[in-house]
């Protein structure tokens, strides 16, 4: 749907905001209601910030919202200026809004190949994959009740991310039980959680899935090469400058961080 002038005030204010690294204490006009309206704003946004976007972040909608939604993951984009290859040890000092809200999450990253125009289902999906990795993405935004006002708001700004690190690839991912695979969170060294990816409801090929439809309803295309991160594993842990995070994914493949301001 396209956008009013007041969801076009309201992109322009996110937008203002992330450039300035200013916060917002309260949100830059009437909140979306729904996810339709959420969207116009962060395709407004899209298009006036003019970046390359170089994947998709999935997230959880609580189960309690799901009805109200009428899903239960939403998107946002990640551009490609704020992805950061980490596979080869580094350790990346990843930027997030001081004063607003930052948080780190363990996800898996998958890489499509082409997605062609097929009916995909969950099992097909598979096949539009080129590669799987670790990875930590940054979740963060200017406004720091950004998640306290239901999946709309978090959706409209850019679903807030702010951006991703890549880390080791899963070189056997096609014949393993991803969804099985341990994985432990740690700040500043102390465990924050562990899990697995079973709290992900159909697991990541299922957001990828997610992604491919609600970009095809939004109009936007999936070129090659476009990573999705597919979702918190162990939780969305709060974060801020001066501190590290670091996921270890199967007891042996890392990923770390730095956080600044």
């Amino acid at each position: 749907m396209p956008a009013t002038n007041e969801q076009q005030s309201v992109a322009k204010a996110f937008l203002a905001a992330r450039a300035k690294k200013t916060p917002l204490t309260v949100y830059p006009g009437a909140m979306p209601r729904t996810l339709a309206e959420a969207y116009a704003i962060q395709d407004a946004a899209i298009a006036l910030d003019g970046r390359r976007i170089g994947g998709w972040k999935v997230g959880r909608i609580a189960d309690e919202l799901v009805a109200r939604f009428g899903g239960n993951r939403l998107a946002g984009p990640i551009f490609a200026d704020e992805i950061v290859d980490a596979a080869g040890g580094a350790v990346p000092a990843m930027p997030v809004y001081g004063e607003g809200f930052g948080a780190a999450e363990a996800e898996v990253l998958l890489r499509f190949g082409e997605v062609g125009d097929d009916d995909h289902d969950i099992d097909s999906i598979r096949d539009c994959i080129a590669e799987v990795r670790t990875g930590i993405e940054i979740a963060s935004s200017p406004f720091p009740e950004i998640n306290q006002h239901g999946p709309a708001v978090t959706a409209s700004d850019y679903g807030n991310n702010k951006g991703l690190v890549l880390g080791p690839p899963i070189p056997d991912w096609r014949d393993r039980d991803l969804v099985a695979m341990p994985v432990e969170f740690r700040i500043d060294g102390i465990l924050a959680g562990a899990a697995t990816m079973e709290t992900m409801l159909d697991g990541p090929f299922g957001s990828a899935l997610f992604l491919v439809r609600t970009l095809r309803a939004r109009g936007i295309a999936i070129p090659p090469g476009t990573w999705v991160s597919a979702g918190a594993i162990t939780g969305v842990h709060e974060i801020g400058p001066g501190q590290s995070a670091e996921a270890l994914f199967d007891g042996k493949i890392r990923v770390s961080c730095t956080i600044k301001g």
